[in-house]
């Protein structure tokens, strides 16, 4: 793999979520140590616990999750593996959505909700099963269609004010919900599908940024389609990288507010995801790069 000729900061360096919490962006996504479709716990939870441990001994302190992950189940393997937590170690969790089932090419096993009395009760349940007693990032799985975004942000705020939430985090909107929800509460952080292979939100991306927004893409590595392109076989050859390093390497040059958190239930590939926060593309590499861009579907999450 092709090193700096100057010592990169370590996991992509730092950002600080609503300005005071600072992560390495090169985080850990927990969603594939849930079950098959996104259901029920992990199938091998000793493998799990060794996952997420192995994580922290890497030097990632930043550990995306969700109460539909299970539900329930990733938020309890977290708890089991990691509490008591490191000092520095950051927790972001989401709420909004209900699971009904597992997830499926013709049905995501989810639906939406807002509502007061829906978001307390989801974080009051990851609370406990992380073994928190406030949450640092709350993310808004998704806006309900029934439910105006700016209600749910009061609710969010009033959480806040409370103390059971640090900082607010959105997934999955567009720049005109951010600003209605900003006209409500703070946000920290928005968490919309980005990456090599599909930029639909490149607007999204330059207003966090203007903003000092947080930045976290989901599904930051989807490559496999590229992996076939002329530009993609050439710079794996001459890096000796994998197409999914080389794709986590374009996304931390991209932008400095982007926070990765790709998922995998291997050590090896977490190590490998890692390992890409070394990798230095050159400028032709990302000129190449960004003229790569393929129309796909977006996963159900």
């Amino acid at each position: 793999m092709e090193l700096a000729t100057e010592k990169k900061a370590p996991l992509g360096g730092i950002f600080r979520i609503g300005g005071d919490l600072p992560i390495h962006r090169m985080g850990y996504g927990s969603m594939k140590l849930s079950g098959p479709g996104v259901w029920g716990p992990p199938e091998d939870e000793a493998n799990a616990r060794a996952v997420l441990r192995r994580a922290v001994e890497l030097g990632i302190d930043f550990i995306d999750t969700a109460d539909v992950y299970g539900p329930g189940d990733t938020e309890r393997s977290i708890g089991e593996a990691l509490h008591p937590y490191p000092s520095e170690l950051v927790i972001a969790t989401k709420g909004g959505l209900v699971r009904s089932g597992p997830a499926t090419a013709a049905d995501p096993g989810i639906s939406m909700n807002g509502k007061e009395a829906h978001i307390r009760k989801s974080l009051q349940g990851s609370m406990r099963r992380l073994g928190v007693a406030h949450i640092d990032l709350y993310q808004l799985h998704r806006v309900a269609p029934a439910t105006p975004i700016e209600e749910t942000m009061r609710v969010l705020r009033s959480l806040r004010d409370e103390g059971l939430i640090r900082h607010i985090g959105l997934s999955e909107v567009s720049v005109e919900e951010i600003e209605r929800a900003r006209a409500v509460v703070e946000i920290a952080t928005v968490q919309n599908i980005y990456n090599l292979a599909l930029r639909k939100h490149d607007d999204v991306l330059a207003y966090c940024e203007g903003g000092g927004i947080g930045f976290i893409p989901f599904w930051p590595l989807h490559s496999g389609a590229l992996a076939k392109t002329d530009a993609m076989s050439e710079i794996t050859a001459r890096t000796a990288a994998t197409p999914a390093q080389i794709a986590l390497a374009w996304l931390l040059g991209k932008s400095p507010v982007i926070i990765l958190i790709p998922g995998t239930s291997s050590i090896e590939h977490l190590e490998q995801n890692v390992a890409s926060c070394d990798l230095t593309l050159s400028d032709a590499d990302i000129e190449e790069l960004n003229r790569l861009e393929l129309p796909i579907g977006q996963p159900s999450r």
